[in-house]
């Protein structure tokens, strides 16, 4: 018994980690809609929501049943069938949830926690019929398998039902108060927070008390006997209270985005809390029930079928532990931003890249709506169109208004209050990332320029719902396995994983909140000076040259050497040029915004910022790509004479580059004159080395590939240094006034090589 006891506390431990990695991944359900529309600081709605957990796990009794009885029959299995079994699934448990936070992606811990039982009650089914001589047909004996069905027909419910439902509620919402909100909201303000606080209490009241422990069945019958008179009583109540607020010039969205947090946290303690504790709780429960039986590796654990008695004392415990984790969480903050970069209101940086699965779904859906336009009649077209026009939309503001925020949380709340009452199986994280998705959709988030990445990263997203159903279950399956023929040896063995496991991912997740935080440098959030505003973007594109210098030196040093995994390196950072690249362009076109007519002639000059830095971009891209391939391919490498060529190419490459991003960042005068004779002399460089790799083709010394591999590099070493070169101009000429003219007193052209 002294093994059993070590792996019960092995288990308890599991749910301290547990709780720290679930709260991350369902924290986006709660804090998302008041962060994105920045309703409050973030402290305040860490309070609000901690507060909500610390409430909702006081009502989460009921709900340890699942974990005890859900998906077995414990009457067939004896207290180390079930060690085994709990060991395996929160090891299956841990892993997962861990992975997903780590990339960003909010999956469902009750669909994680329900297949990793099911695996797991599959494989100790499976051990016990082979031992016992029975046929695979007796399994049903010890698995109740029609809950993993309807865990996944609720999967399919939640995808479909919350999107469109909160596409729908957003449209009406927005039909009567439109993008301007502010002058309709003292018309009918009220009345919609009213009916939006209505919505969340009965959420409230529902989805919290059918969990609570200490509600009696006759306090349960006179709730659901009395729901619609409680709920007409808090509508004209609040209905009221909000007049009054409105009436002080108090915004009314604030408060209701604020209840609905407190809802779905509340909710979240209060159903999902068994999640991350059930498992070890029953461990804990079959431990004690063996240690009081005269034969305890032989009785089987009938006991468990009966209701839980869970003090209050471990739920409060537990909901600090998730509370606690919540506020000292980076990945938290990792997950809410997947959710809030899929629905945001403006244009920008997008997280992932387009495929073909979505480029299909947008495609057949603009085709839908440009047949539907043409079956509405014009004028209710033109009245909607003019309703739902968005270029009165504030921008850098918040991801998304208030409005949309409220919508979120009431159409979120609404549809699991009515689930739960009709029993049917919805996951809160489903429901409320796809009500967000819905919410956008409506609002035209989605639009021609970002329409295939949201839904690229949506399709993502519901990926990850069905892989968290998939890898649960043969995670658990397998672990039991390992446990089971390898003994308390197979336990240690499942640890070390785990901890490998989570020591990778956190590397993992270092290395993207570092790339992330190198992105949010180059990022303008807010354009108050336009002036000050371009001057930031130069210094941008001084980091941008810095870092194109770099990797340059890095990728030819390898490329000399033949360094293959160096340049595998390399060639990952393209894409981050790239995007940085495409960001500094965005803050262009913030600045150009605010920019008066007057000025904006006055500022052409600076728009062509953008030609150069795609150009630099494309340029440093193509050598990155083409000695990366050139490697890859077993290729031979350049001649020594080749690279004693681009290496005094470099010489003179490099020190124009840092002279231009020097001047850049200190936003001052250097000695111009100088970068363009050193422009010159690479110019004149490039053209003698052009000379010579000819008299090499002649002679055959330097074959085809190679040829074109030379010709690359230094004809686009000569392009990024006239694009470098081009930007100091146009620096001068847009902040300092100084124009640079050419022999005949024209000013100079753009030149791109």
């Amino acid at each position: 018994m002294d093994w059993y006891l070590i792996a019960v506390i092995l288990l308890i431990l599991f749910a301290v980690v547990d709780l720290s990695v679930g709260i991350t991944n369902d924290a986006v359900n709660f804090i998302n809609s008041a962060r994105a529309s920045k309703a409050a600081p973030y402290r305040v709605i860490l309070l609000i929501v901690g507060i909500g957990i610390l409430t909702g796990v006081l009502f989460s009794g009921g709900m340890m049943e699942i974990a005890r009885k859900g998906i077995f029959n414990p009457a067939m299995f004896t207290m180390p069938d079930l060690m085994t079994l709990f060991m395996a699934v929160v090891c299956a448990d841990v892993i997962l949830l861990d992975l997903f936070t780590c990339y960003g992606l909010p999956t469902s811990s009750t669909v994680s926690i329900i297949f990793d039982l099911l695996g797991a009650s599959i494989a100790a089914a499976t051990i016990k019929v082979i031992a016992s001589g029975q046929g695979l047909s007796d399994m049903h004996q010890y698995i109740n398998s029609s809950q993993a069905l309807t865990i996944i027909i609720g999967i399919v419910l939640s995808i479909v039902i919350a999107f469109f439902c909160g596409a729908l509620l957003q449209l009406f919402s927005r039909l009567i108060f439109t993008f301007n909100v502010a002058p309709r909201l003292a018309r009918y303000g009220a009345i919609w927070g009213g009916l939006a606080l209505a919505s969340i209490t009965r959420f409230i009241l529902i989805r919290g008390a059918e969990g609570a422990s200490f509600m009696t069945p006759e306090a349960l019958d006179w709730l659901h006997a009395n729901t619609w008179q409680i709920l007409g009583g808090v509508f004209v109540f609040c209905t009221i209270l909000l007049e009054i607020l409105l009436c002080l010039k108090v915004n009314i969205f604030k408060p209701i985005i604020l209840t609905g947090s407190f809802a779905l946290a509340l909710s979240f303690a209060a159903n999902d809390l068994v999640n991350f504790i059930g498992v070890p709780l029953a461990g804990l429960s079959s431990y004690l029930i063996a240690s009081s039986s005269s034969d305890p590796l032989t009785i089987t654990m009938n006991a468990l079928a009966e209701p839980a008695h869970i003090p209050s004392w471990y739920l409060l415990i537990a909901g600090s532990i998730m509370v606690t984790s919540l506020c000292f969480s980076k990945r938290a903050k990792t997950l809410s931003e997947t959710e809030i970069n899929l629905s945001r209101q403006d244009e920008g940086s997008e997280q992932y890249e387009s495929s073909a699965a979505a480029r299909a779904i947008v495609r057949t859906s603009s085709h839908i709506l440009t047949s539907l336009s043409k079956i509405i009649p014009a004028p209710v077209m033109k009245l909607a169109e003019k309703r739902l026009d968005t270029n009165v939309v504030q921008e850098n503001v918040a991801s998304y208004d208030l409005l949309r925020a409220s919508v979120n949380l009431m159409t979120a709340s609404s549809l699991v209050s009515i689930a739960t009452s009709l029993k049917l199986p919805l996951s809160t994280t489903f429901v409320s990332f796809m009500v967000a998705m819905g919410t956008s959709f409506a609002d035209q988030a989605w639009g021609r320029e970002s329409a295939v990445y949201r839904v690229s990263g949506v399709l993502t997203v519901i990926s990850g719902w069905f892989l968290t159903a998939i890898f649960s279950a043969l995670m658990a399956f397998s672990f039991v396995f390992v446990i089971h023929y390898l003994g308390f040896f197979g336990v240690l063995v499942l640890l070390g994983i785990v901890i490998l496991s989570m020591r990778r991912t956190r590397i993992v997740h270092k290395e993207k909140v570092k790339i992330k935080e190198q992105d949010e440098i180059f990022n303008i959030k807010e354009v108050v000076d336009a002036r000050q505003a371009i001057a930031t973007t130069f210094q941008h594109t001084a980091l941008f040259i810095t870092e194109i210098r770099k990797s340059l030196n890095i990728t030819l040093e390898a490329l000399f050497c033949e360094d293959l995994s160096t340049l595998r390196v390399q060639r990952d950072k393209v894409k981050k040029i790239q995007k940085w690249s495409n960001i500094i362009t965005a803050n262009i076109f913030k600045s150009l915004r605010t920019l008066e007519t007057d000025e904006s002639v006055e500022w052409h000059k600076y728009t062509q910022t953008i030609r150069c830095l795609q150009s630099i971009a494309e340029g440093y891209g193509d050598i990155v790509l083409r000695s990366y391939a050139h490697i890859n391919d077993h290729h031979k490498s350049l001649l020594p004479v080749q690279v004693e060529e681009v290496k005094k190419l470099l010489n003179t490459f490099n020190a124009i580059l840092e002279d231009v991003s020097t001047m850049l960042s200190h936003e001052k005068v250097i000695r111009y004159d100088d970068v363009s004779n050193q422009h010159s002399l690479l110019r004149d460089a490039i053209d003698e080395c052009y000379a010579l790799q000819i008299e090499r083709i002649k002679d055959r010394s330097s074959k085809t590939r190679l040829s074109i591999l030379f010709y690359s590099i230094i004809g686009n070493l000569r392009r990024i240094s006239r694009q470098d070169l081009r930007l100091l101009e146009i620096y001068q000429e847009s902040l300092l006034g100084v124009v640079h003219k050419d022999k005949d007193g024209e000013a100079e052209p753009l030149e791109l090589a």
